[in-house]
């Protein structure tokens, strides 16, 4: 496999969208902003701007104001329920004798500094309901977002969230011994023998005894709610970037002293060697049996993990510090990968009690996982074979980002079957970037800024390979710059850097396609071994605000495509902007570009998964220009267009002049079909430095 037009990284640790971009007319979304080339299609000034920049963003940088409402709609709202059904939801939570809720106490008086001050202080007796309020009851403090709307936007309305709370039930043993297991954290009990208690048991048991079992069989699932932290958003923090080696831990942080007294102030932990002993001894969030767990620093983004772990979807991540180490399978843009992470603040916030930052916004869930949770209509995906592609030749598809509901005739994924994957054989023992072999599909979509997406580093267009049936491991997405995003993560005690790793999340931060050219991305992929070229061919965002794009596969084999292939390029015609001229700003070289081919019905009769017939009748253009002209230059805003069979597009090509430059220059604009490169088109554009 391979990468093709490698081009600038763009974006680091402040990577933010700069005076390229322009506020939408107040009809947009609220804050929507598109790029200038795309202004310039509407009579506006830059003919070289970039099309469609990858501007991606550390999620340490964003803030609540990252947020974007998708158009039309209001999911939080409590009153509208899921058009299929609301999951059924009991909340549980408990406490302990060594541990009541971090919420009951002062502001940053427990060993993590927690809890913030916009919660703290609150009852015992009001826990219960300020928690149930805090996940799903829209208000100041969780920003109006609730576990209802993330399930509401991921479903388009189908899935919604009651979430009714109990407790808070003391459970009989120290949280310690529900917190830490041999699993992740041999040797850490203080008192041999005592641990590895699932919390499940005794929390469960509590509340059926007190609200009968007619009562608790009445709910579908469970979210347990224990006091304290969670060690998923702890072990870190309160490890290797608090302190310098595991002898440093403070007896703040150590077991307590009336264990057997030989026990050190670090432990075990899943990730890494060590961490704080009272980092290990939380519980780490989990699912299984109806129920998950989950703690005071567990963030919405956590609770959506989990509960699509009960609805039988597996984790898509891996281990960032592994040995091997491995790169991220779909890092922060997906649920079941590191997305749940999502939100303001970055990874490194989510240890906060309340978590109103990192984890509050976990992303949505991808294409491929919406359609095995039922969360959107099949008829929303296309469905391709990708052994039928050589005999029909390729597909072009308008794909709209999986934030905004589709509507009849929209997309929001495309599926490429495959009979199976060719891929040479890679070792994930000893290759990082090694996709585990053996996918069963190539997914598209789009991935915009928006929704509970809006905490993604970046809007554009993802491709990835899939596995239909398998549990976990099971779609991993293909990097558009898959070399070493060179980010800091966090300086050690002794003030040295710690980069990320090659298996950390974010290097999957500018994973994403872009159209364009020069977009610090790129915007075609090419996998040779299973004989697939995916195009981006064109963006498109709405006066909505609503992102979409224009992409199409092709076979690389040479099949028995029944379509007539040709093109035409008409005499271009200088256009300006504004105040404009070649010699300030440049202008643009406006070119028709006909497709003179013929559609042959016959297409038709290749068996794909679906009827596929509507998106079989263009074909896609690869584009050269050229300038004839002393001190003249020309740039291609989009090196590919689309154009249906017998139907026309407009190819712009950017020129200026410096002020020496010679009187006259002629542009040469070439179109050449994918399809067919023995069909090609050349058009003339005549471009005079003080006439136009």
């Amino acid at each position: 496999m391979q990468l093709l037009k490698a081009s600038g990284r763009h974006g680091r640790l402040a990577a933010t969208l700069t005076s390229i971009l322009l506020v939408l007319p107040a009809s947009a979304a609220p804050g929507y902003r598109r790029s200038d080339q795309q202004q310039d299609r509407n009579g506006q000034t830059d003919p070289f701007a970039v099309l469609d920049p990858q501007n991606w963003v550390n999620p340490d940088n964003m803030t609540w104001d990252d947020w974007r409402t998708p158009p039309g709609t209001n999911w939080a709202d409590p009153s509208r329920k899921g058009s299929v059904r609301n999951f059924n939801i009991a909340l549980v939570t408990v406490d302990y004798s060594d541990k009541e809720f971090t919420v009951t106490r002062e502001p940053h008086s427990d060993p993590f500094g927690n809890p913030q001050p916009s919660a703290a202080n609150i009852r015992r007796e009001d826990v219960t309901a300020f928690y149930r309020d805090f996940l799903n009851k829209p208000g100041e403090l969780n920003m109006g977002h609730t576990l209802h709307e993330y399930w509401m936007g991921d479903s388009g309305g189908r899935y919604g969230v009651d979430l009714t709370a109990f407790g808070v039930y003391r459970l009989p043993l120290l949280s310690y011994q529900y917190g830490i297991s041999d699993r992740m954290n041999l040797g850490a009990c203080p008192v041999e023998g005592a641990c590895n208690i699932e919390i499940r048991g005794d929390a469960l048991r509590a509340w059926r005894e007190d609200v009968g079992d007619e009562k608790a069989d009445s709910f579908e699932l469970v979210f347990i709610l224990s006091a304290g932290q969670d060690e998923s958003a702890t072990w870190q923090e309160f490890g290797e970037m608090k302190f310098q080696t595991p002898e440093d831990v403070t007896d703040e942080f150590g077991p307590p002293k009336n264990g057997n007294g030989s026990h050190t102030n670090y432990a075990r932990t899943r990730y890494v060697e060590w961490t704080s002993w009272a980092s290990a001894s939380t519980i780490w969030p989990n699912a299984g049996d109806g129920s998950s767990t989950q703690a005071e620093s567990s963030g919405m983004g956590t609770f959506a993990h989990e509960l699509t772990h009960l609805l039988n979807i597996g984790d898509n991540y891996n281990n960032p510090y592994g040995n091997p180490i491995r790169r991220s399978y779909t890092g922060p843009w997906s649920m079941m990968s590191r997305g749940s992470f999502n939100g303001p603040g970055g990874p490194h916030s989510r240890w906060q009690v309340p978590p109103v930052q990192g984890s509050s916004m976990g992303s949505l869930h991808t294409v491929r996982d919406k359609a095995k949770l039922g969360l959107v209509d099949n008829k929303s995906i296309l469905h391709v074979s990708r052994e039928a592609l050589a005999d029909s030749g390729l597909i072009v598809a308008r794909v709209t980002a999986r934030a905004i509901n589709p509507g009849e005739s929209e997309l929001i994924g495309v599926r490429i079957v495959m009979d199976a994957d060719n891929s040479p054989h890679c070792d994930i023992e000893t290759d990082p970037f090694c996709d585990g072999n053996d996918y069963d599909n190539y997914e598209l979509e789009v991935i915009d800024r928006m929704g509970a997406d809006s905490f993604t580093p970046d809007s554009g267009v993802m491709i990835s390979k899939t596995r239909t049936e398998a549990f976990g491991d099971y779609q991993w997405t293909i990097d558009a710059n898959p070399q070493d995003i060179e980010l800091l993560d966090f300086y050690r005690p002794d003030g040295t850097p710690v980069m990320i790793t090659i298996g950390d999340y974010r290097q999957l931060a500018d994973a994403l396609f872009h159209a364009g050219t020069r977009s610090g991305s790129e915007y075609e992929y090419k996998d040779e071994a299973n004989r697939l070229h995916f195009y981006i061919v064109d963006i498109h965002r709405d006066e909505e605000g609503v992102l979409s794009y224009t992409a199409a596969v092709r076979s690389l084999d040479q099949g028995k495509d029944p379509h007539k292939h040709g093109a035409r390029l008409f005499l271009g015609k200088p256009k300006t902007a504004g105040d404009n001229k070649p010699t300030r700003g440049g202008l643009t070289c406006s070119f028709n570009l006909r497709n003179t081919g013929s559609y042959s019905s016959d297409a038709e009769k290749v068996e794909h998964p679906q009827d596929v017939s509507g998106f079989l009748k263009s074909d896609v253009y690869r584009l050269k220009a050229t300038v004839k002209g002393d001190g003249w230059k020309v740039e291609l805003p989009n090196a590919l267009a689309a154009a249906e069979f017998g139907e026309s597009t407009t190819v712009n090509v950017a020129v200026a002049a410096e002020s020496s430059a010679s009187l006259i220059a002629v542009v040469k604009l070439t179109a050449t079909s994918e399809s067919d490169p023995s069909v090609s088109a050349t058009g003339l554009c005549f471009v005079n430095k003080l006439v136009n």
